[in-house]
């Protein structure tokens, strides 16, 4: 999926929204649980419930990898059925790896080949040589941590260096010279706006996916501002508990996406 077909479908859709899918089996409805797939039934009700509101999807692979293989397999089906029923939609593994050499490689072939994923976030702080093998793949993404929306993003992306930069942007700078500009996107947290327009004015073209909106406490009206650029939009703005658990009854699917709505009129700024 290239920048272009990104973009065209922002248009198309009018959204900016990246609807994650941390399925947990203890706060799903559960008369879902009687379901031979109880998270893959969950994802697609909610996928079928949102995508006429958002453009893409980001799975969290922790919420599978805690069930072990079935887990696993509920993370296939996932991607699989939004490829082949919504394939406008990007998909995001949010796995968040940072190894090196090799092990990076298989990664990224674990990912971005076998799983057919568009995009995978990367953690980026063993260097040069846990990113470079996630790109070079046509039409698929490397998503970098850039200046992440935990508390605990201040403990070390912050921390200013002798040349007065923060680490975060230290790094960012060193990934932007690594990385395409059309392969690479940054992680920027939505609870830090006044970062996040700082950050955009040093990169003025990328992309960022922005986390933090809804149960964190961002505010996605005020990401389109900070962040949106005229004509190339530069966002995606990912909420995940505040859609996908909107309701615990049996009209959790209608909730989601009601919620998904909501924000993406939020961000109507980004289309005036």
């Amino acid at each position: 999926m290239n920048r272009n077909e990104i973009v065209a479908h922002i248009e198309e859709t009018k959204s900016l929204l990246c609807v994650g899918l941390d399925t947990d089996l203890d706060k799903i409805p559960t008369h879902l649980l009687s379901n031979e797939d109880p998270i893959f039934a969950f994802n697609k009700a909610i996928i079928d419930a949102t995508a006429a509101h958002c453009v893409a999807y980001k799975p969290n692979t922790a919420f599978y990898e805690a069930y072990g293989l079935e887990g696993w397999k509920s993370f296939e089906k996932t991607v699989s059925y939004i490829k082949e029923n919504y394939p406008k939609h990007m998909v995001i593994a949010d796995a968040k790896r940072g190894d090196i050499g090799n092990t990076a490689a298989r990664y990224a072939k674990a990912f971005l080949d076998t799983l057919n994923c568009d995009a995978i976030t990367v953690a980026p702080y063993m260097g040069k040589d846990s990113v470079q093998p996630f790109s070079g793949r046509k039409g698929k993404w490397v998503i970098v941590l850039g200046l992440t929306s935990n508390p605990g993003a201040d403990d070390i992306q912050k921390l200013e260096l002798s040349n007065g930069l923060a680490v975060s942007q230290s790094v960012m700078d060193s990934v932007a010279s690594w990385i395409p500009n059309d392969e690479l996107m940054f992680v920027v947290g939505a609870t830090r706006p006044d970062e996040l327009a700082k950050i955009r004015s040093r990169y003025p073209e990328t992309f960022f996916l922005v986390p933090g909106v809804g149960a964190q406490g961002g505010s996605a009206a005020e990401v389109v501002e900070a962040g949106c650029v005229k004509g190339i939009y530069g966002l995606l703005i990912n909420a995940s508990r505040g859609v996908i658990y909107a309701s615990s009854g049996d009209d959790f699917a209608e909730a989601a996406g009601r919620a998904a709505e909501k924000l993406k009129m939020e961000m109507a700024g980004a289309f005036a």
